[in-house]
């Protein structure tokens, strides 16, 4: 599994706020939370309204039984009273705390007032009776704002001509509707808490087979399968597996999948093995002909009176019979390396193996520039001297077949920040063709025209390059442009320690 570490940029913020970036966990508890907040709104919106017109029929039934009743005792009522005063209308059977009852004669006000709530009379203001005053008397019902609050009001004509005007406050009803809002609110509110906890809790356990099986698809994908022998036995568990539910389903056939996987798996490793054992056998059993044709070669250049042609011909039989005998060397080499043989590890001086290396190769290639650079002190290794030594043989002869007479090759050896060894050989050739380098390091692979050259050769070089770097734990990589070729190799401060495991390692993968 790919992972890159660093800052997050603002637009791979906003990405990631996308709905479809979301784990399926998340959508189904907000998809919930969010149903669930709809379905509260609409039986509070539901519930408001019932209560408000429930309010509002049993207000306006409530006023217009008081203004019956204020205006049958201002009829009974004698105009004024023993002292020429109006009666006063809050004193009408059935005054309730808060009602509101005024007389309007000649558009003034006779007899006005409110019903406090320790029973005494509350004068209104000349603003009030402004506003009592413009009161339609038809009969209808009408909100009107006062200096003691919002008021129902209602106004009837009396038989003198007088009006009579009786209201009642908005305020308890105002109170009862704000009760509902905060009780809807209140209980929706610990409602969706209670249950987006449960919820989650729910989905949290529903969702944890699909958990099991992106676990297992992640340890699969991050398994190594190109090589070696894996014994894959990663499964989802049987929980996750049954046939019948749509996880199950998918279980069931990811065990499938890997089933068939791990039969590819073995079926590929039994033929690798047994095309590593014939190359070995094969490689083996040739030393024998080989070692025979170069004596028998040897003995007729010494014994036998040839002819220029027969000599050129037994020439040539020679050096086909040598590249042939270093062919089957570097065959039975990776064969070896491929099963994991023991090396012969020893605390080596790695610059000391570089310079001589690069002597040897100079000899032979006297037309190009051979430079180095050397640490002041020794690069201290553990590996293989012949093996190393061989990974540095091939790289510089490597260089020198592939690139023109008077091409500059530089080997450098240093010691790096964590420690580990870093051996560079860099030419100034006209480089490896792009689509060449994701393959250079595959056995017997050839691409003589991406740099000029005339020598032949095996293409088993830089594999067996790679194939020793990596036995000893290090990586080997590629840098190529026109004027400019490295390859370097890293090998880990305690190099060693993985040479004695196989390339083609048996790894057991357990759940």
């Amino acid at each position: 599994m790919s992972r890159r570490f660093g800052p997050v940029l603002p637009s791979e913020r906003v990405h990631g706020m996308r709905w479809g970036r979301w784990h399926l966990r998340t959508k189904l508890v907000l998809a919930t939370m969010g149903l669930l907040t709809a379905i509260c709104f609409i039986v509070g919106v539901v519930s408001y309204t019932a209560m408000s017109v429930s309010l509002n029929a049993q207000l306006n039934a409530t006023l217009q039984q008081a203004a019956s009743r204020t205006t049958d005792f201002s009829n009974k009522s004698p105009q004024h009273g023993s002292e020429g005063a109006a009666p006063d209308l809050l004193n009408a059977r059935g005054t309730g705390v808060g009602q509101l009852n005024a007389r309007i004669s000649n558009g003034t006000l006779a007899s006005a007032g409110m019903l406090a709530p320790d029973l005494t009379r509350t004068p209104l203001t000349r603003a009030d009776a402004a506003i009592l005053a413009a009161v339609p008397t038809d009969g209808s019902l009408v909100d009107r704002a006062l200096s003691a609050g919002a008021y129902r009001l209602t106004a009837s004509a009396a038989p003198d001509g007088d009006v009579i005007v009786t209201g009642l406050p908005l305020a308890a009803d105002d109170k009862i509707l704000a009760a509902l809002v905060w009780t809807i609110v209140l209980v929706s509110l610990a409602g969706l808490l209670a249950l987006g906890l449960a919820g989650t809790a729910v989905i949290r356990r529903a969702m944890k087979p699909l958990e099991q099986l992106s676990d297992v698809a992640t340890r699969v994908s991050e398994l190594p399968l190109d090589a070696g022998e894996v014994a894959l036995a990663l499964r989802v568990p049987p929980a996750a597996a049954n046939p019948g539910t749509e996880v199950g389903n998918v279980g069931y056939a990811l065990n499938k999948m890997l089933d068939n996987v791990s039969n590819a798996l073995e079926a590929r490793q039994r033929s690798e093995t047994k095309v590593r054992r014939f190359v070995a056998d094969a490689s083996h059993e040739l030393r024998t002909p080989l070692t025979a044709i170069r004596g028998y070669t040897e003995l007729m250049r010494m014994t036998e009176r040839l002819s220029p042609e027969g000599t050129k011909s037994l020439s040539r039989v020679e050096s086909q019979s040598k590249r042939m005998g270093s062919l089957v060397e570097d065959l039975l080499l990776l064969a070896r390396l491929d099963e994991g043989r023991a090396m012969n590890l020893q605390q080596l001086d790695l610059a000391e193996i570089v310079m001589e290396s690069v002597g040897d190769i100079q000899v032979m290639a006297k037309d190009h520039r051979w430079r180095l650079n050397m640490p002041n002190g020794p690069i201290q290794v553990r590996g293989d001297k012949n093996q190393l030594r061989q990974v540095m043989i091939n790289l510089l002869t490597n260089a020198y077949k592939h690139t023109d007479p008077g091409t500059s090759v530089t080997a450098s050896v240093t010691r790096i920040a964590d420690g580990s060894a870093l051996v560079t050989v860099t030419d100034t050739g006209q480089g490896i063709a792009l689509d060449f380098q994701d393959k250079i390091f595959d056995r017997f692979a050839r691409a003589d025209a991406a740099r000029s050259g005339t020598a032949g050769t095996t293409g088993l070089g830089l594999s067996i390059v790679d194939a020793i770097v990596r036995a000893h734990g290090g990586r080997i990589e590629l840098t190529s442009k026109p004027g400019r070729t490295q390859f370097a190799i890293r090998l880990p401060s305690g190099s060693g320690t993985a040479a004695a495991q196989p390339l083609h390692k048996k790894t057991k993968v357990v759940p």
